[in-house]
């Protein structure tokens, strides 16, 4: 499987086609499809607590994550993690080995419980993952995310606690 580690200056050469590519469809992260790479970098890389890649025994880029606090201050015992999965990797259980890497990682760095504040609602793989993984969704926001296909969609706030 895959090797997970924090983020390397040198992974961006790799990680930022992978977003650029992942965001440009418009259909699962908020970000503009037209996000400068000046822009993905302060938001992948700088403004988290921590970015993660996962790459193969060769070093191939496989995904890469982030986790952060989700709020400031008396809401920072709540993570945010984002998760993005290479083509080339889907469906071979990244998503879940980076979700539940993030989770243990979460834990050790104090967080006590993790959210996703905008789970698009026509991702319905990974709505799925989240529930298997232990995610339940707390909240819809009706026509929150303008898919670039389907126009207005719901999105969803899905939230799992990490404490023992």
């Amino acid at each position: 499987m895959a090797i997970i580690r924090r983020f390397q200056p040198e992974d961006w050469a790799s990680v930022w086609p992978l977003l650029q590519s992942t965001f440009a469809t418009g259909d699962t992260y908020a970000y503009a499809p037209d996000a400068t790479e000046a822009a993905i970098r302060t938001a992948w890389i700088e403004l988290p607590l921590a970015t993660y890649v996962a790459c193969a025994d060769d070093g191939t880029l496989l995904g890469t994550y982030t986790l952060k606090p989700n709020q400031p201050g008396l809401g920072g015992h709540v993570c945010n993690c984002g998760y993005v999965v290479a083509p080339a990797a889907r469906g071979q259980g990244l998503a879940s080995a980076m979700c539940e890497h993030s989770q243990a990682e979460a834990r050790r760095l104090g967080f006590r419980a993790m959210q996703f504040n905008l789970v698009v609602s026509t991702n319905e793989g990974a709505v799925r993952l989240w529930q298997k993984l232990g995610f339940r969704i707390v909240g819809t926001l009706p026509g929150a995310f303008q898919h670039q296909r389907h126009g207005d969609v719901d999105a969803y706030v899905m939230f799992k606690s990490l404490a023992a």
